[in-house]
């Protein structure tokens, strides 16, 4: 696509030029060298940037998630129980961090992406080992209706049964935000005195059921939108590091399922 710019449109110029332009050797101009300047040495073009594959999403996020997935069995093995809250917290607030540095600095790439989810999987994984001490089985339940969950979605996109348009990733991205604002209430006024919250967490309260499932879907629904950004950054030739991107919406999407059918499954389950 030419740009609107004029310095761009001659940049595009000399491109399609073989890098020549009015005035340079080979248009009826004379070289510099005929009048005793030393022409400058000629600069190697820019590296071609490879269009991202399938296959790059696939090793990505593989590789993300396999370093959630390593650090959270690390932190579920090697971090004391005396120690898991100062350590969650520290995981959180890193988690948060990068988080933001990602989404609002764009920047994702190797190194921030793998940091991102070897501080999330220490997260994971001391909740998944509190859960378990108080539901056993609970977590391996969780990860399988995970894989379920995003085989089932991902068969929902392939057969097209739920189209990607642009009023439903709006209205995903608004359930998102206000299931979080939710959460948020809920946490506050339990911090302030109710025990309960607003009850979208409270077992015996039908509402924490509802909650638990309806994030679950908007996780899935989630999913789906990083599978249209995937099919669509292949299509249009996006550049290799968008793989990045991409394997980081998904790790995000999971374990926002897996932790939601954690809680959901926890209902269901005697305590030990």
């Amino acid at each position: 696509m030419e740009s609107r710019n004029p310095a761009f449109r001659g940049r595009a110029f000399e491109q399609r030029t073989g890098g020549a332009a009015y005035g340079a050797p080979g248009y009826g101009a004379p070289a510099y060298g005929q009048y005793g300047y030393s022409p400058a040495p000629p600069q190697a073009p820019p590296a071609a940037t490879r269009p991202m594959t399938m296959d790059d999403v696939v090793v990505r996020g593989a590789s993300t998630l396999l370093t959630l997935v390593i650090t959270a069995a690390l932190a579920w093995t090697l971090v004391p129980t005396r120690l898991a809250p100062a350590v969650l917290a520290v995981a959180l607030i890193a988690e948060i961090g990068i988080w933001a540095f990602i989404t609002f600095g764009r920047k994702a790439n190797a190194p921030m992406v793998l940091a991102f989810a070897a501080v999330y999987g220490v997260a994971v994984g001391i909740i998944s080992h509190v859960y378990n001490d108080l539901y056993h089985g609970v977590v391996f339940q969780a990860v399988i209706g995970t894989a379920l969950a995003f085989g089932a979605t991902l068969a929902v996109y392939a057969l097209r049964i739920v189209r990607v348009t642009p009023g439903f990733s709006r209205f995903v991205v608004a359930a998102g935000l206000g299931l979080i604002g939710l959460m948020i209430v809920n946490a506050l006024v339990h911090l302030f005195g109710g025990d309960d919250g607003i009850g979208i967490r409270d077992p015996s309260s039908p509402l924490a059921y509802i909650f638990s499932v309806a994030a679950i879907l908007v996780g899935c629904f989630f999913l789906l939108l990083d599978f249209d950004s995937i099919e669509q950054g292949v299509r249009s030739g996006a550049p290799e590091k968008f793989a990045w991107y991409c394997a980081f919406g998904l790790v995000l999407s999971l374990v926002w399922i897996y932790l939601e059918m954690l809680r959901l499954l926890s209902y269901f389950t005697g305590r030990d």
